[in-house]
């Protein structure tokens, strides 16, 4: 939970395109003869019954989500209806004294009032929650170490950016939002290019992959895909998690395909190289290039809703709202409401999307490696070491699932193999090699 509207932005499309559904919900225990069995490359391997624990870790997580979403809502009515957003407008125009200074001091205050808000709830569903299903390795001062971080990057983002929409909303009251979402675009590309160098850094220890064989033959596999310069890096993450996951990230000359190393403790080499398949997929099937457009037009697509509807709140509730306008820097917990409401109502579509992307990369990663078992057990492997439930519900899939169900994956990896029939490959044009 983020002070910035934005924020939700970035968390749906620039953790980039994981091979993992982090969270997601069992398995059958490690040395299960679904994962150990290999009667023949072409049998099927079964989608595993998931376990108790990860069916009570599947429903607790959603009650939770249900929580964190009327919490993330909540807080911004009452910061509205008592009047405390006014009175944190009035505190930082005695001390900021100008437009810009009283606005970024606003900015700071709002987010400190936030995390404060929000910690309690953070904290459960992050560390306590984590720890209890054997899922987390953090120390209690990683996780706060972590967490002040996030709220320092909060700080100077609200209070070097917020100016510009309050700006525009003053000098354009029409308009604002139309060129507010245009910017969006260069300013999510920017993110996208800096956030690999500049912010995950901060929070884990990228290098080098240990392992040079592997390396090779993922670079190798890079090369079969026509990705020039690809670069690999291992991320420390156990020093926060027992799951595994891989992603893509960075935009130009700052992209790169992050391997976490749980990942690689826990999953065969055969199994990492379709992972790297797939993560590849994203690149040379346009996926991140995507990112830019879909979430400037989704940014656009909500600050119209935000134009439309604001005014007539304010209005209305002029008097408890203690602000007339919406240029006035009180009223930044009303955007974040009316924002977090349309990519509410927004979020089956935007997830769709992300779920047709990743099943896309699923069949490159198929593709390009034609190991279809390997595929299926790494997907087995990530049911186990995630807690992921195979075949969640309709409302968890439309509303929380940014990957196809591990079952659906399963399934597919077991299916999908037109080279064995002579039929056609939807990429191999893009594939080098055989």
């Amino acid at each position: 939970m983020r002070a910035a509207a934005i924020i939700l932005i970035l968390n749906l499309f620039l953790p980039a395109w994981a091979f993992a559904q982090t969270a997601a919900d069992p398995a059958t225990p490690p040395g299960s003869a679904a994962v150990q069995a290999e009667p023949s490359p072409s049998a099927p391997v079964p989608v595993p019954a998931p376990s108790e624990k990860a069916m009570r870790y599947y429903r607790s997580g959603n009650v939770l989500w249900v929580i964190a979403l009327v919490w993330g809502l909540l807080i911004p009515v009452v910061l509205l209806f008592t009047g405390f957003s006014a009175r944190l407008r009035d505190a930082a125009q005695r001390v900021g004294r100008n437009w810009y200074l009283t606005l970024a001091l606003y900015s700071v205050l709002f987010s400190l009032v936030m995390f404060a808000v929000n910690l309690p709830l953070t904290y459960y569903i992050d560390f306590v929650r984590q720890h209890a299903y054997g899922l987390s390795t953090q120390t209690p001062a990683k996780w706060w170490g972590d967490a002040f971080k996030g709220l320092g990057i909060s700080l100077v983002f609200g209070a070097l950016t917020l100016w510009l929409p309050y700006m525009l909303l003053k000098k354009s009251p029409r308009r604002w939002w139309l060129y507010t979402g245009l910017l969006a675009a260069p300013f999510l590309a920017f993110i996208m290019l800096v956030s690999p160098v500049w912010i995950d850094p901060l929070f884990n220890d990228f290098g080098a992959m240990k392992d040079k064989a592997l390396e090779t033959r993922i670079l190798d596999l890079a090369g079969r895909a026509g990705i020039a310069g690809s670069r690999v890096y291992e991320v420390n993450k156990s020093v926060d998690t027992e799951t595994v996951n891989a992603y893509v990230a960075g935009f130009m000359s700052t992209k790169r395909i992050v391997l976490w190393d749980t990942i690689l403790k826990k999953l065969d080499a055969k199994e990492i190289l379709f992972v790297m398949g797939h993560e590849m997929g994203h690149y040379v099937l346009g996926h991140v290039m995507l990112i830019i457009p879909l979430a400037s037009a989704l940014v656009l697509l909500a600050l119209f809703v935000i134009h439309r509807t604001a005014q007539g709140l304010i209005e209305r509730f002029q008097g408890r709202f203690g602000f007339s306008e919406l240029s006035d820097p009180a009223s930044l917990p009303l955007i974040l409401l009316l924002f977090n409401l349309t990519f509410l109502v927004l979020t089956p579509a935007m997830l769709a999307v992300t779920r047709h992307n990743e099943h896309e990369a699923d069949r490159f990663g198929l593709e390009i490696t034609r190991d279809n078992r390997d595929c299926a057990t790494a997907f087995v492997k990530l049911q186990r070491e995630n807690l992921g439930n195979p075949r969640p519900g309709l409302l968890y899939k439309l509303w929380r699932s940014t990957h196809p169900p591990l079952g659906e994956r399963i399934d597919f990896c077991n299916s999908y193999r037109p080279w064995e029939t002579g039929g056609a490959l939807r990429y191999g044009e893009l594939i080098e090699g055989p």
